[in-house]
């Protein structure tokens, strides 16, 4: 389609531009242009949100879309101008031509058969509705037989009737009946009653059986403007309108008119506002926020003040509107004005008056300002601060009242020369910091020399930026603000500078790649200073870059110069190139690494791509360029390192992160690796170094022994922190590494691994306890599990407890010094004691199992089963290796509410605790409770944005719905006297909702229906409706709940705003209340053709009455950006039950509590019946763990997966556990320590003496590693603390390690804990190798390259 071209034939582009004048034009085009982006087509739902808006009927927006001409591809700019001129400026003939077009397009959008249908049956329906009052005119003329011939026709039969030549006949025979209807005037009342129907059946066929033609069906339409929608809409004095020129004052036009800022300057201003903002930890202007603004220059001691005078509320948050009259009275208007806001900077305790303390510290910020502003001597600096305060009072306290007013201040102030120099320094804040534009040239250019002035008095300071400014721009910006130097002035006032120019500053960089710092460059180094360039402090930078802008900003840190001991600027930082690794594209071929990790091919060094420039200071950590590296990159620390790139195949791995670029020598144009963990968790250059033996010599560095971390090879972290564990248990290592292993290898074992296992796991404990190596790949290990295990054999993350539990009992099996295991029979306990049952299961144990894992990692448990019919007892005692302790899931849901009350008072938050299964019935009497309304006064709703999402029911389960924020808005007891009408028993509701709402002005819109557009906001309110409410009762009703957001009108003499300026409210409340429908947009009454954003409710005593529509609280535009806070909207208090809850929810469970639980009695369910030898039948029972036998070596795990209505979920509970003296012989099963002791291959065969034996009993632990786990499962990552033979902790993070303190450790996330038995003599544990063989492990090597090369040649 053209440009000029139309859908509309009868109106052409150029005949509808004629009609709009050329702002309207610009406008419908520069709308289009926004709407509609680089396509140049508008869409249909832009076309319904931006031209219609969202009010219009989708069925007709969808016509008028087709109707403009709309299509697939979108409308063109030509059609919405011809549409709109038509719909808001066409004659009458063209919109009744328009009006037919529509039937038209109805037979395009729908079958003819369809259409035509449907029109029938909407005219049998509106012929149904008058079939009485037809009656009683037609009998009178003999003519009823024709009545139920048509009757039949159209009533009965015609809805049935799909084929279109079917309808088409009926609708012929039904000419005589239209005409009858024509006759005794009932055919305009029928039109009345089907809008369309009857039209479109006129369409085809007239009352005289003709075509009906264009002339008459517009002289019908004119007179029957209300038959359509659209015929109402266009014709009937509700047409739409093209322009709006009613004016609704802006935010910046309101504001304006209470300041002595202009429009522009609030506009500006408004855009630094939210820079200074989002520098906010906490999203508010706060205290926290301002202070690092504007001190220094500020003195600390006031900048409490000086927030306190901007902020007029006192709710410590600046709001733009406070920043604005703020800024306005502290820097625009009379001297008197400006002085004021300098009184209520000092007035801290905002009391009106200045007392003698106040004063004291007054004149001690006066002075330092003085010091640091000015050179001139001034007789207050020969005085003391309490002599000069006491001459004040003495001068100016005319009333002797000991202080001093507003007035006294002013007075003062006009005549001293300390209070004008301190008004200086608040000018050069408010706009160099603050944000406000200087309203002169001149102005700016003697802010800018008192700053420069200032900042070379004090001279540099280590850890300030400054930045360089070109000398030919500068002398530019000199002459246009004739900036005096040495007293002298500068060339006569020239034009305005354009955008600060560095370009000349800076060497052209040969390789384009981006930088990631703010450096902008390196500079030429012929450079000097106040020849070639200037230098400016950062506040001054930044004011100079929001007035001009800038193609280059040149900052450079100032350091401390470790020769001079001098600060001094780092003109020329250290250049970085950093590298990072290029994705290898897939490959066809297999990799042979496969099994064992995701590991490069060999000899194939990952490819490094120069990717970033970067400049830091010489003094700059390795930690601050990680740190600053991985938030550029938005990468987690921990998932980045950093290497120093010597060659190709000789990286450096950069892990001393208190190291200096200056320390390590790190000259310029130095290249850096950025590497980045893979997706399971390896490290790319450790594979690359893993599957390049040659350069892993080259790698080696020494360390402390036991201080080497594994490699990641392929989400191996389970295996990694296991091993680890293991590792760093002293006498198992010691064993390993004196060779012990070599001596009680079992290559026999049927049911071991032949010695491969503890083969590898012994030369891997070598490696780790060398002390050559940083870290070394776990490669054998992990080949060797996985081909004894395929759980292990993969990239798939797995379980830390089970690969340990395969572990050790791998290392058992092949270690195991019994080669022939006896058979040995389980036995009942049969009522024996039960120190005899214990002695005998131990030592049948033994007897099958015997090395070093049984002597260090095995205990012995007790299980009680007892008949619940016959209470029969049988017990018997297992060996465990480790502990594994259930967490208590928590089966109750932690919720908070927020309760708003019709009184007005500030919402209450309380916290509940709730069972997973609880109703809303059930939450809603415990919320009862607290917060002391009757459960039926609570009217719970989600709260999403500013409207009511959802209403929860009450047989609702609160934990399967509750998905938003949730709210109880106190509404009127149902079923009171006041909530019924008179003589009526039922209940009316006896509330309704109202919802803030504001309107936002556009000046590109394209009817005027669209230039100001209501929007909600805030939170919804319930407001108390009965059949006895009059309309002054709602708006009472709401004033008394929004009122605490309504700020008051502060006196003259303590607000910001202008003097001279009228800030009365000037009305009772200030917001229109108006009738909407639930979206809080349209009006609940009105049609959509009239665009009524709400019908006003007018403030009178008539009763109110809205059915089920809702109210809008619709904000006069000068109270709401004047009065209504903002920041009040959320408020609440919190009542002490929400940190109880939390507390309950986050409350840690202790060891202790974990080994309650597990020795606890439990009843076994009816799927696990208990054969009982007496009873001679299954029977239920129960069940009881006690421990019996403690082994040297604890280890404590924590069940933290279960498997939950078919998904495994993770408990986050966390468990307090003693570090030192760790007592669990609380939890062992009393019994007669000579039965414990009689016999059996046992750690207390030696204990020969009473004392000897209770101390076994007793045993002490100490912790010396942990295992922990964060994430989910599956998905989640593990590390490792553990305590070195140096007494020292070690943080084991795959391949890094290094230490920590112990308060460092994450010990909320531990998994499984490792404890050590104090006073062991651990070396009776180690065999006895003199005179004993070593075992042939020369066919293990042979083995493992054997199963390899198959494997190899498999792939």
């Amino acid at each position: 389609m053209g440009a000029k071209e139309s859908r509309i034939g009868f109106l052409s582009y150029d005949e509808a531009v004629k009609r709009v004048t050329d702002l309207e034009l610009k406008r419908l085009k520069d709308a289009f242009n926004r709407t509609s982006g680089l396509s140049f087509y508008m869409s249909p739902q832009c076309f319904n949100n931006e031209v219609l808006g969202n009010g219009v009927p989708p069925n007709v927006a969808e016509m008028l879309y087709t109707s403009f001409g709309g299509t697939s591809k979108g409308l063109h700019l030509s059609n919405v101008v011809v549409g709109l001129v038509l719909l808001t400026r066409g004659r009458n003939d063209e919109k009744a031509k328009f009006n037919m077009g529509m039937h038209r397009i109805l037979e395009h959008l729908y079958s003819a058969g369809t259409y035509m249908r449907m029109l029938f049956l909407d005219f049998s329906f509106a012929l149904n509705t008058i079939i009485p009052e037809l009656l009683s005119k037609l009998l009178k003329f003999s003519v009823l037989p024709a009545i139920c011939q048509c009757n039949n026709y159209f009533l009965c039969k015609m809805h049935r009737e799909t084929n279109i030549n079917s309808i088409l006949q009926k609708a012929q025979q039904s000419i005589y009946f239209l005409r009858l209807l024509r006759k005794h005037g009932l055919l305009l009342k029928l039109l009345r009653k089907s809008s369309t129907a009857l039209i479109g059946v006129m369409l085809c066929y007239s009352i005289t059986g003709d075509k009906v033609n264009f002339e008459h069906f517009r002289d019908w339409l004119l007179e029957n403007k209300e038959a359509f929608t659209l015929s109402r809409w266009l014709l009937s004095g509700v047409s739409a309108i093209l322009t709006d020129n009613s004016e609704t004052p802006t935010f910046y036009q309101t504001l304006a008119g209470v300041t002595h800022l202009e429009e522009s300057d609030i506009v500006d201003l408004e855009k630094h506002y939210w820079l200074l903002k989002a520098q906010s930890r906490t999203g508010r202007f706060d205290l926290e926020t301002f202070v690092p603004l504007v001190s220094p220059p500020i003195h600390i001691s006031i900048c409490e003040g000086l927030f306190s005078a901007f902020d007029e509320n006192q709710d410590n948050h600046i709001d733009f509107k406070e920043l604005s009259c703020g800024l306005s009275a502290c820097c625009r208007g009379p001297i008197a004005e400006r002085q004021k806001f300098c009184f209520k900077v000092f007035d801290v305790d905002r009391d009106g008056v200045l007392s003698h303390d106040e004063l004291g510290d007054m004149v001690l910020v006066l002075l330092e300002v003085w010091k640091n502003n000015c050179i001139d001597m001034v007789p207050e600096l020969f005085s003391n601060v309490s002599e000069i305060t006491k001459g004040i009072v003495k001068v100016h306290d005319k009333n002797n009242l000991g202080y001093l007013t507003l007035e006294d201040y002013q007075i003062w102030s006009l005549q001293n020369a300390l209070a004008h120099e301190f008004l200086n320094l608040l000018f050069k804040v408010c706009h160099i910091v603050l944000g406000l534009k200087p309203a002169t040239s001149q102005e700016e250019g003697q802010m800018i020399r008192g700053w420069l002035e200032r900042e070379n008095r004090l001279g540099l300071q280590p850890g300030q930026s400054w930045f360089l400014i070109s000398v030919q721009w500068w002398q530019q910006w000199k002459n246009y603000t004739n900036y005096v130097t040495h007293g002298h002035l500068s060339l006569d006032a020239a034009q305005r500078p354009g955008a600060i120019d560095n370009q000349d500053l800076v060497m052209t960089d040969t390789i384009k790649v981006p930088t990631l710092t703010m450096e902008g460059g390196r500079l030429k180094h012929s450079l000097q200073n106040h020849r070639h360039f200037e230098i400016v402090p950062e506040p001054v930078w930044r004011a100079l870059y929001r007035w001009y802008g800038a193609n280059l900003s040149l900052q450079r840190p100032v350091i401390l110069n470790n020769e001079t001991g001098q600060a001094e600027l780092e003109l020329f930082p250290c250049s970085l190139h950093f590298l990072r690794h290029q994705s290898a594209p897939p490959s066809s071929q297999s990799n042979i690494w496969t099994n064992i990790g995701n590991v490069p091919s060999p000899n194939i060094p990952p490819k490094r791509v120069l990717v970033y420039n970067a400049c830091f200071s010489r003094m700059a950590s390795i930690k601050d360029i990680h740190l600053y590296v991985s938030q550029k990159l938005c990468i987690k620390e921990e998932n980045i390192r950093l290497w120093l790139y010597n060659s190709e195949n000789y990286l450096t791995l950069l892990d001393d992160e208190d190291n200096t670029l200056e320390s390590l020598q790190i000259q310029d144009e130095q290249q850096l690796v950025i590497e980045i963990r893979n997706k399971d968790m390896s490290w790319p250059e450790e594979m690359s170094l893993i599957t390049n033996s040659s350069n892993m010599e080259r790698h080696k560095a020494p360390t402390e022994k036991g201080a080497t971390g594994l490699s990641n090879l392929g989400n191996t972290c389970f295996l990694n922190s296991s091993i680890q564990c293991v590792s760093n248990t002293r006498p198992l290592t010691e064993y390993f590494i004196s060779g012990g292993h070599f001596y009680e290898l079992n290559r026999s074992n049927p049911i071991g691994m032949q010695g491969h296992l503890a083969k590898c796991y012994g030369d891997l404990v070598m490696e780790l306890w060398s002390g050559t190596q940083k870290n070394v790949a776990p490669l054998k290990l992990r080949w060797t599990i996985g081909k004894y295990d395929p759980r292990f054999n993969g990239f798939q993350q797995q379980d830390s407890q089970e690969l340990l539990a395969f572990l050790l009992d791998g290392l058992h099996e092949d270690l195991n010094r019994v080669h022939e295991k006896p058979y040995v029979g389980l036995k009942d306990s049969d009522g024996r004691p039960d120190g005899e049952v214990a002695s005998e299961a131990w030592e049948n144990h033994l007897r099958r199992n015997d090395s070093i894992v049984v002597d260090l990692f095995h205990g012995q448990l007790k299980s009680q089963v007892k008949c619940k019919i016959c209470g029969h007892i049988s017990s018997r005692f297992d060996p465990f290796n480790f502990l594994s302790l259930p967490l208590p899931m928590d089966t109750s849901m932690h919720l908070e509410i927020t309760v708003i009350k019709l009184d007005g008072s500030t919402p209450v938050c309380y916290g509940l605790r709730l069972n997973m299964d609880e109703k809303y019935t059930g939450l809603k009497k415990l919320l009862s409770d607290m917060c002391k309304l009757k459960p039926e006064q609570i009217l719970l709703a989600e709260v999403h944005g500013a409207n009511i999402k959802n209403f929860p029911q009450d047989h609702q389960n609160v934990y399967l719905t509750v998905n938003s924020f949730l709210c109880a808005f106190e509404i009127p007891v149902p079923g009171s006297s006041a909530s019924k009408p008179p003589g009526s028993g039922n209940a009316v509701t006896g509330y309704i909702i109202a919802m803030h709402r504001k309107m936002i002005r556009t000046e590109l819109y394209f009817l005027s229906s669209q230039k100001n557009r209501p929007v909600v906001f805030g939170m919804p309110l319930t407001v108390p409706c009965t059949v006895h409410t009059t309309k002054k009762n709602l708006y009472d009703a709401v004033w008394i709940q929004v009122s605490r957001l309504v700020s008051p009108l502060p006196p003259q003499d303590s607000s910001n705003h202008a003097q001279d300026c009228y800030d009365s409210l000037g009305y009772q409340y200030p917001f229109t209340l108006r009738t909407v429908d639930k979206d809080g947009t349209s009006c609940a009454f009105c049609p959509w053709y009239r665009f009524c954003h709400g019908c006003t409710i007018s403030c009178t005593e008539e009763r109110a009455s809205f059915g089920n529509g809702c109210i809008s609280v619709d904000w006069d535009p000068t109270a709401l950006h004047l009065r209504y806070q903002t920041s009040l909207e959320r408020v609440f208090e919190e009542h002490c039950s929400v940190e109880m809850s939390r507390q309950t929810k986050a409350e840690p469970i202790s060891l202790d509590s974990c080994l309650k639980t597990f020795t606890s009695e439990e009843e076994l369910g009816e799927d696990e019946l208990y054969y009982c030898s007496k009873c001679k039948t299954h029977r239920p029972a129960t069940n009881k763990i006690d421990l019996w036998r403690l082994p040297p070596i604890l280890i404590v795990h924590f069940k933290r997966f279960h498997f939950v209505n078919g998904c495994w979920i993770k408990s986050q509970k966390i468990v307090k556990f003693p570090r030192e003296n760790f007592d669990p012989s609380n939890f062992l099963v009393s019994r007669d320590l000579e039965l414990c002791f009689h016999q059996g291959h046992d750690v207390t065969t030696n204990c020969s003496t009473e004392s000897q034996k209770r101390k076994y009993l007793d045993s002490i632990y100490s912790l010396y590693a942990i295992s922990c786990h964060t994430g989910i499962m599956g998905g989640g990552h593990y590390v490792t603390y553990a305590k070195n033979p140096n007494g020292k902790w070690y943080y084991y993070n795959d391949s890094t390690c290094k230490e920590v303190h112990f308060e460092e450790i994450d010990t909320d996330s531990a998994y499984m804990l490792f404890y050590e038995q104090q006073g062991v003599n651990y070396s009776q544990f180690l065999p006895k190798m003199d005179g004993q063989e070593m075992a042939d492990t020369s066919g293990i090597d042979e083995d493992f390259e054997l199963d390899y090369k198959k494997y190899c040649v498999i792939q």
